[in-house]
C-alpha cells in the first residue's frame, strides 16, 4: 500500500472513530465548523480574518458561520482599540457556557474511545500523534527534553536506534550494530557507579538521545561514548546538553581528562566536541562498517 493509500485509509478510520460524520458534536448542537470557530474565539480575542487564516477557511463560509453564532447570542464583536476597522470577536456568557459543555462532551467522548487502550498502547499512541504533527511541520506544545538515568529496555533501544540512524545517514552496515552491542554489554556487565554513568534524553516518554561516561584502563581518564541525538531533536542544543552533562559528571567523579573516539564524517558531533574544548590528538584511516573511514581521538583536560 502506498503512503497516499495509507493516509486515506487512516482518514476513513479516524473519521469513523471520533464521529466526524455526526451532524453535531457531543453534548452540543454546534456543527464541526461552528465548534472550530468557537474554540478559536475561546482561546483569545481575535478577528474573523485571523480565524480564517488559522483554520484555512473560506472567507464567505466563515462570515456565514460567525453570523449564525452572533444571531444565537454566542459571539459578540467590538471595534479593536488598536485598529478602528477591525472587529474583535469574543464569546458571550452564553457562548462561554456552550463552549464549556462542548469541551466536556468532547473530552468524555475521547476518554470513552481510549477506555480499553492499555498503558503501553497509550504511550505509543501519544508518540505517534506527535510524530504525525511533526511530519507536517507542527511542533506542538511539547515540554523541553529531560535527561534521566538508564532504565530497563534502554540499552536495547539505543543499540537499535544507533544502528538504524547510522545506516540511514551514512550507509553503515550491521557490523556497527555489533560494535554498539559489545560496548554496551561490557558496560552493563562491569558497571562501576563510582566511575561510570549514562543518560537518556527523553520528552513526553519518547527517547531523543543518549550519552555514556565509561571508565578506561587509565584510572584518571574517562571515556565519552555513544553520543547520539534523534533527527527530530537536532538543532535544539540537546547534543551540547548531553556532552556537557557527561563532562560535569567526569569532573565530579575525579577524572583528570576525558577522551573519545569518533569518525571525521560525524561533523555535527565534532563541532560539539570542539565547542566544549576537546582537542584532536590522533587520526588514522580504517575500513569499518562497510566503508573507508578516518577515525579520530579527541581529549579534554578537566
Amino acid at each position: 500500500m502506498s503512503l497516499v493509500d495509507e493516509v486515506r485509509s487512516f482518514n476513513r478510520f479516524y473519521t469513523r472513530a471520533i464521529g466526524l460524520l455526526e451532524r453535531h458534536l457531543p453534548a452540543s448542537d454546534l456543527s464541526l465548523p461552528e465548534a472550530r470557530v468557537i474554540y478559536e474565539i475561546a482561546q483569545r480575542r481575535c478577528t474573523a480574518a485571523e480565524i480564517g487564516r488559522l483554520l484555512d477557511m473560506d472567507k464567505a463560509h466563515l462570515s456565514r458561520i460567525v453570523g449564525r453564532l452572533r444571531a444565537r447570542g454566542l459571539v459578540a464583536s467590538k471595534v479593536s482599540p488598536e485598529h478602528g476597522r477591525h472587529l474583535l470577536l469574543s464569546l458571550t456568557p452564553t457562548g462561554t457556557a456552550a463552549f464549556a459543555a462542548m469541551e466536556d462532551g468532547t473530552r468524555e467522548a475521547i476518554a470513552a474511545l481510549l477506555r480499553d487502550v492499555d498503558a503501553g498502547s497509550r504511550q505509543r499512541l501519544g508518540a505517534a500523534l506527535r510524530d504525525i504533527r511533526a511530519a507536517f511541520g507542527e511542533a506542538g506544545n511539547s515540554a523541553p527534553p529531560v535527561l534521566r538515568p538508564l532504565g530497563v529496555g534502554d540499552v536495547g533501544w539505543i543499540i537499535h536506534r544507533q544502528a538504524r540512524l547510522y545506516h540511514e545517514d551514512y550507509g553503515w552496515d550491521w557490523t556497527y550494530e555489533a560494535l554498539v552491542a559489545r560496548i554496551l554489554a561490557d558496560y552493563v556487565a562491569g558497571f562501576d557507579p563510582a566511575r561510570e554513568d549514562g543518560w537518556i534524553a527523553e520528552r513526553d516518554g519518547r527517547i531523543l538521545g543518549s550519552v555514556f561516561l565509561m571508565k578506561s584502563e587509565e584510572p584518571q581518564t574517562g571515556r565519552l561514548r555513544l553520543l547520539y541525538v534523534e533527527p527530530e531533536a537536532r538543532g535544539l542544543g540537546l547534543g551540547h546538553r548531553l556532552v556537557e552533562t557527561c563532562i560535569d559528571r567526569a569532573r565530579a567523579l575525579g577524572y583528570r581528562r576525558l577522551t573519545l573516539w569518533t569518525n571525521d564524517i560525524l561533523l555535527a558531533a565534532r563541532r560539539i566536541y570542539q565547542a566544549k574544548g576537546f582537542r584532536l590528538v590522533d587520526e588514522a584511516p580504517h575500513h569499518s562498517f562497510g566503508h573507508d573511514l578516518v577515525g579520530q581521538t579527541w581529549i579534554l583536560d578537566l
